[in-house]
């Protein structure tokens, strides 16, 4: 079988050291066009020399005395026959996701950075592996009908929207969509355990091992609530259509109900390595990292339960935003990405994300079908208010 070629955005965070894995597991089956790896190169320069890629991509140049230093060693690996081309910035991404020569991109970055490579990708005919929230919640209505029109596939890499594409075999027969939530660090603490939750408490997962801010908004629900406005671009799905139910073990990803109340569910351990492989081998199945591991006795009991949206008013924030539509959930991802960034600098309380992010989502005026341009333009004035906001708290 010729191998499969693939290039990963963001492949020195959580999810793109963890598709690496996946990939070393399946070597036979992926050759590696490039890595882009922000401002980690120690790790990218790893991950080039184990992998050997054509080129890697950073965020940006090194300062001189890097540059030079960098020249040295790239002639050493040269004499030695190793070595690789690196770009810089939005134009190595976008030499990524112009190369034809890639099957898949993985994007696995995190923030707005990832929408405009995802674009161009879509754009030259290059299915995606999707990891990336902010592209979906920032520009949904784009990007689904630009892969429309190039006949490219989205395949989600998020554990819920990867179970929800694993249970549909006929969209049409499909009544509603169940998106699990294992509730966070908090599920079973009080409203004033999370007004007073110190930053550690919000990164202590007790399921899932992933990056700061995600974790963050897990401890808020609020990627539930991105996830909601995902799965609603993804799948084609009124917001009155789309269910969330809490889920602590996370074993159960998502469901969907049938129109003759069938529901199909997609089970398997919480590991990212598992629909990190499903996307990026789709449609095929190979034996990976994770095969073989359920048992039914191990796990023993399954509970579910509503959400309560007064302790966790960020995904009534997110159903808003998502009906609203138009710029209104870039006005929500912008708001909620600078207060949890507030937050982790030990500016604000937990508690305050939502209220920045309502008072945000309250002075917003919307632009129901905005252009990319607009779209950032949005995003950055957002985030401009949002830093205002949170000075004067």
């Amino acid at each position: 079988m010729e191998k499969k070629r693939i290039s990963i955005i963001g492949s020195t965070g959580s999810i793109g050291t963890q598709a690496l894995e996946v990939l070393e597991k399946l070597q036979d089956k992926f050759e590696i066009i490039a890595l882009a790896g922000g401002h980690n190169k120690e790790l990218l320069d790893a991950q080039a020399k184990k992998f050997k890629p054509k080129y890697t991509v950073l965020a940006a140049k090194p300062s001189p005395l890097e540059e030079e230093g960098a020249i040295v060693r790239a002639s050493r690996a040269a004499i030695a026959g190793e070595g690789h081309n690196t770009f810089y910035g939005d134009e190595g991404l976008e030499k990524i996701c112009s190369d034809k020569e890639n099957d898949i991109i993985l994007v696995a970055c995190s923030g707005k950075i990832g929408l405009k490579p995802t674009l161009t990708a879509i754009k030259n005919g290059i299915n995606i592996a999707l990891a990336n929230k902010e592209t979906l919640v920032m520009a949904g209505d784009i990007v689904m009908q630009e892969a429309r029109k190039h006949g490219v596939k989205i395949i989600p890499v998020d554990s819920e929207h990867c179970a929800i594409h694993q249970c549909i075999k006929d969209i049409s027969q499909v009544d509603k969509l169940i998106i699990t939530a294992s509730g966070g660090p908090f599920l079973h603490k009080s409203v004033d355990d999370m007004k007073n939750a110190t930053v550690k408490e919000a990164l202590a997962h007790p399921k899932w091992h992933m990056g700061k801010k995600i974790t963050v908004d897990s401890a808020t629900l609020m990627n539930k609530g991105l996830e909601i406005i995902e799965a609603h671009h993804l799948f084609g799905f009124d917001y009155d259509d789309i269910e969330v139910v809490i889920h602590p073990q996370s074993i159960v990803h998502s469901a969907i109900e049938y129109k003759d109340g069938s529901v199909i569910a997609q089970l398997g351990l919480p590991s990212m390595h598992i629909p990190i492989q499903y996307a990026i081998s789709y449609p095929e199945r190979f034996e990976g990292i994770k095969s073989k591991s359920f048992s039914f006795a191990e796990i023993a009991r399954l509970d579910f339960e509503k959400p309560d949206f007064e302790k966790f008013p960020c995904v009534k924030l997110a159903y808003k935003a998502g009906k609203i539509g138009g710029t209104m959930t870039t006005c929500l991802n912008a708001a909620n990405e600078e207060a949890v960034f507030a937050f982790l600098d030990g500016k604000i309380k937990l508690y305050n994300i939502y209220e920045i992010v309502e008072k945000m989502m309250s002075a917003h005026t919307v632009i129901s079908n905005p252009t990319i341009d607009e779209i950032f333009e949005v995003d950055k004035d957002i985030r401009e208010k949002t830093k205002e906001l949170i000075k004067n708290l």
